[in-house]
């Protein structure tokens, strides 16, 4: 850990992991063709000059390169972490010692450390922050409202950042201009679909070293998320359950041959329990009460309090790891659970997150989120404003591009067509 007195520069693990970091850097920037564009013409434009960012992001390769890419626009800009077990030390070691980007992120930080990271980077006096979460935003928003002033406004990345933004919005707090960015279809569409889906089970099967072919998963919620998640998970050969409070949602996992279940009939069944709904408490004391002994319990939303760890400890009689990101809790009952990644995103806990091509679109929709805002300073109104549809749909043309594949226009004939009413059958 590097610091200057009286205020730290940055703090992360240990600056000698830098060679690792950059080399894993340079990996993933191999898959993320669509930000190299973006970043590219931003060193070109310098659109962030003179604007001060802060960016709440999990501390991974791919959030390197967005980093990279405000960076090269101009932005002063400091990066810390939206989650405790999140951070790649390695990466956060490159981005201080190859780049001279200031970082906040320790993997396995407690909350002290990491609420102190919170407001070293709102002392940094943001005119843009990009959440993750909305725990930047939220701090702002209670503790520090003269600093509202001279804010911009603000991106996020998350499902629960948005449904706390929008609980913020109706009470009246949310006084400034935030980017939607989770719900670009270039974002959630992808990300949370594909990316959950194959990192959520590639961070299970690292923790656990496990057999899925045959179990019995449970996925708690299923937005897109979930889809993701049950799909892969059926792939791997697993007879998947789905547990839903949405009807629409319930009917649409039905239609796509999953098996519908109530939480607690659900709990008696499943070998493998996986929360993304970004709630709390999904999964609690009745439903741990009745899973089988042995049963495997791993959070996939973005805050640990999915999973009711609380009353899991009160009835255990022993926590021991059994492997890195693996705890067994013995239970006054005679039997166990077994937590993933301490309830928190075992993705990131146990592996590496998101595959970078994926991360690709989410983070041009982010980098372009704050290009937005920047031109349209003083215009937007205070609330949540959605990506622009040009913007989505360039990001899915030099994503397309990028891969080497073209598709058809229309032609002036069907352009006519579909803007008249008056021709039909």
């Amino acid at each position: 850990m590097t610091a200057t007195s009286p205020r730290l520069k940055h703090e992360v693990k240990d600056l000698a992991l830098a060679p690792l970091g950059r080399q894993r850097i340079d990996w993933a920037g191999r898959e993320m063709p669509v930000l190299k564009q973006i970043r590219d013409r931003f060193a070109q434009e310098k659109p962030f000059a003179g604007i001060r960012l802060v960016a709440c992001c999990h501390v991974t390769t791919e959030t390197a390169h967005l980093a990279i890419a405000l960076k090269a626009g101009g932005a002063d800009a400091i990066l810390i972490a939206s989650n405790p077990l999140s951070t790649q030390d390695d990466v956060a070691a490159s981005l201080v010692a190859d780049h001279e980007i200031p970082v906040f992120a320790l993997k396995g930080e407690d909350n002290a450390t990491y609420n102190r990271h919170v407001q070293i980077a709102l002392d940094h006096r943001p005119n843009i922050i990009i959440d993750d979460g909305s725990d930047v935003v939220a701090e702002l928003v209670q503790n520090r409202q003269h600093q509202i002033a001279d804010l911009i406004g603000s991106t996020e990345e998350t499902t629960t950042g948005i449904v706390r933004l929008r609980a913020m919005f109706n009470d009246g707090v949310l006084t400034f201009p935030a980017v939607n960015v989770n719900d670009a279809d270039t974002k959630h569409f992808f990300d949370n679909r594909y990316g959950t889906g194959q990192s959520t089970l590639d961070g299970i099967i690292r923790a656990t070293n496990i057999l899925l072919a045959g179990k019995n998963v449970v996925v708690v919620g299923y937005g897109w998320c979930g889809k993701g998640t049950a799909l892969r998970a059926r792939g791997m050969g697993a007879n998947v359950i789905v547990t839903e409070i949405d009807p629409i949602k319930a009917i649409e996992a039905v239609m796509d041959g999953f098996r519908v279940l109530p939480m607690a009939e659900a709990a008696t069944y499943g070998d493998i329990f996986i929360t993304v709904t970004g709630n709390k408490h999904v999964v609690r004391g009745e439903h741990f009460d009745v899973m089988k002994d042995g049963a495997i319990v791993c959070n996939s939303g973005h805050f640990d309090l999915e999973l009711d760890l609380k009353y899991l400890k009160s009835q255990a009689k022993e926590v021991k790891e059994v492997r890195p990101f693996t705890e067994e809790y013995k239970l006054t009952s005679g039997k166990s659970v077994v937590v993933l990644g301490q309830g928190r995103l075992i993705n990131l806990a146990a592996a590496e997150g998101h595959p970078s091509a994926v991360m690709d679109m989410s983070f041009a929709n982010q980098a372009l989120a704050v290009e937005y805002l920047v031109k349209n300073k003083g215009k937007l109104e205070p609330g949540l404003h959605s990506i622009p549809v040009e913007v989505d749909q360039e990001i899915a043309r030099l994503k397309l591009e990028a891969m080497g594949i073209h598709i058809d226009t229309l032609t002036a004939d069907q352009i006519e067509y579909i803007n008249s009413w008056t021709s039909g059958t």
